[in-house]
């Protein structure tokens, strides 16, 4: 047994590493992307609303999997899905490089998505197993910072990569990195101990319903407008149906994917409520930026990447201070100046670009990323703090399917606000100028933070 200890705190630092991998890619998956997204329209000649279900089937894919993906990998056994998670998002990734069309990159995309929430959920569940405990609460800050990294890397990383080799090289690139995960993590991660408890069920029909809700309501968004009226109203019917046979499984399954009963509590609840419309307007200005910046302003991929890695890079530099700044003034305040700056800063965004250009973006883009850092901090600490030790695995849960069911609307419902922003900007008095659309989209994410702001304080949270 002591040798077994003492071999595991020599190589926890190599096994960390790998892990750290593991965690990156699925982080650049999401946002390196995005940059893409104009070239991609031009590649294939398809609109904006097409070209949205490159990062949309990737969020339905991660949303949809990542609750399940923990409780699989209990009955498969972690170390095996992980690695399987791995080469699926690599050979995904390979053939999102040679599509010949962008059907076939949307369905990769798709398969990528899987295989990155396997990782997303696994790597975090495996720290137990890899790393000793006196080093689990710095291994989880470390995959948190390359979290973080990974997605304000992403931008500027696909931005350099276009302009040099194409759109293609963005996948291609993960691919190659994916490859070398796949050889760490099978040479690092010790094998799969073989549980001694019966195994449970999977929530198999709760994971189809929710993905087919999910589904549906980000394709009656998208596609729409391009749709007769009736197939449109169907979409959004057959969503309204399979989410409410979704919390009607999860209210009698026996393993349900997600805890009901939780979502009683008034701060998890409204806090789960809070996080998802929050979610939805970071989304909204990395889907929307690089429409606005390439095709408003007249950036080019470099100069597009570059301004959208900003907003994440704050992020990632507010979160440790952050979470110091809650330990001494308790969350309730923090979550109220999160909200407010994340409300401030869409304002912003509907006056600074149309002035100043990508300064004034860039400007109302850290305003926004600073008041989301804020908020996040504040409130996964209340949510946390009010919840037993025997819960935290499934509050967590619930943390990730909120936020990314946020990620989801924000690319489907606040892009579409975004294409059809010169309408709505001119029926309410704004003018239909190259910036309705960004006007549009943020003073609706302005409400939302409103929205979220009023469920803060009816919560009554306490520091």
């Amino acid at each position: 047994m002591s040798e077994t200890v003492s071999a595991d705190k020599v190589q926890h630092w190599p096994r960390l590493a790998a892990l750290s991998l593991a965690m990156l890619l699925p982080s650049l998956g999401t946002s390196i992307t995005n940059v893409a997204l104009p070239s991609l329209s031009r590649w294939f000649h398809a609109p904006m609303s097409e070209v949205q279900w490159v990062v949309i089937a990737y969020l339905l894919a991660v949303t949809s999997l990542i609750v399940g993906a923990g409780r699989l990998g209990d009955l498969v056994g972690r170390r095996r899905l992980l690695l399987t998670g791995m080469a699926l998002f690599s050979a995904a990734s390979a053939i999102c490089a040679l599509s010949p069309s962008l059907s076939v990159l949307i369905a990769a995309r798709a398969v990528q998505g899987a295989g990155g929430a396997v990782m997303m959920t696994l790597t975090v569940a495996m720290v137990g197993d890899l790393v000793p405990k006196d080093r689990t609460g710095s291994a989880m800050g470390l995959l948190g910072t390359v979290s973080a990294v990974g997605t304000a890397l992403g931008p500027t990383m696909g931005g350099a990569l276009i302009a040099a080799w194409g759109w293609p090289s963005v996948f291609a690139a993960l691919a190659a990195m994916g490859v070398v995960t796949v050889l760490a993590g099978g040479v690092l991660f010790p094998g799969d101990v073989k549980a001694a408890r019966p195994s449970t069920r999977f929530d198999l029909p709760g994971l189809f319903l929710l993905a087919l809700s999910l589904g549906t309501f980000s394709a009656a968004f998208t596609l729409g407008g391009r749709m007769p009226g009736l197939a449109s109203l169907g979409l959004s019917v057959v969503s309204a149906l399979a989410f409410a046979a979704f919390v009607r499984t999860e209210a009698r399954a026996q393993a349900p994917l997600v805890r009901l009963d939780l979502l009683r509590d008034r701060t998890l609840g409204t806090g789960l409520a809070s996080l998802m419309l929050v979610s939805a307007i970071v989304m909204a200005t990395l889907v929307v930026g690089p429409f606005y910046l390439s095709g408003v302003l007249g950036l080019d991929p470099v100069e597009v990447g570059m301004v959208m890695s900003i907003g994440p890079a704050v992020a990632a530099v507010t979160g440790v201070p952050a979470g110091r700044l809650v330990d001494r003034t308790g969350s309730f305040p923090v979550i109220v100046g999160g909200l407010l700056a994340v409300m401030l800063g869409s304002l912003l965004l509907t006056i600074l670009p149309c002035s100043f250009g990508a300064g004034g973006y860039a400007a109302s883009l850290v305003v926004i990323t600073f008041g989301y850092a804020m908020f996040q901090a504040a409130n996964m600490t209340a949510i946390m703090q009010t919840t037993t030790s025997d819960q935290r695995g499934v509050t967590s849960a619930l943390l990730g399917l909120a936020r990314n069911m946020g990620l989801i609307w924000g690319a489907s419902a606040m892009a579409a606000t975004y294409t059809m922003g010169p309408k709505v900007a001119q029926a309410i008095g704004f003018g239909a100028g190259g910036g309705a659309g960004l006007i549009a989209t943020f003073a609706l994410s302005a409400g939302l933070a409103g929205v979220a702001l009023g469920a803060a304080f009816w919560a009554g949270r306490r520091g």
